[in-house]
């Protein structure tokens, strides 16, 4: 079992940054792709964006050139940097995990129970 904790995150106003962390525990053997979404109010789940085991990454477009994603795999973290804050950004922030408990086990994805991060003036 992979558990997953999001922390980071806050309130900011607009413009403003914020780095939010997901940190990876349990019995892992390895994590394969992670991912970043987020939940406004009244809205689905949507993608903020993905980083694979070697570090290549893709984004939402609303997020493009604002948002970095990065993962210490020794850590078992990843890592999602929020430049140019916007209040449209406002929602719970959820970490996947695509993980193996153990050499022969298929990957399994994991979910974190979010952080809320607020953009407002």
């Amino acid at each position: 079992q992979v558990q997953l904790v999001e922390s980071g995150g806050g309130l900011v106003q607009p413009g403003g940054s914020l780095r939010l962390s997901c940190v990876a525990s349990g019995r892992i053997f390895s994590i394969n792709g992670m991912g970043w979404y987020r939940q406004a109010p009244g809205k689905e789940r949507e993608l903020v964006g993905t980083i694979t085991s070697g570090g290549s990454t893709n984004y939402a477009e609303a997020v493009k050139g604002r948002f970095t994603i990065s993962r210490d795999n020794a850590k078992n973290t990843m890592y999602l940097q929020m430049n140019s804050l916007k209040p449209e950004d406002t929602a719970v922030y959820y970490c996947n995990a695509d993980a193996q408990s153990g050499r022969y086990r298929p990957s399994i994805k994991s979910w974190g129970q979010g952080t809320q991060v607020t953009v407002s003036s």
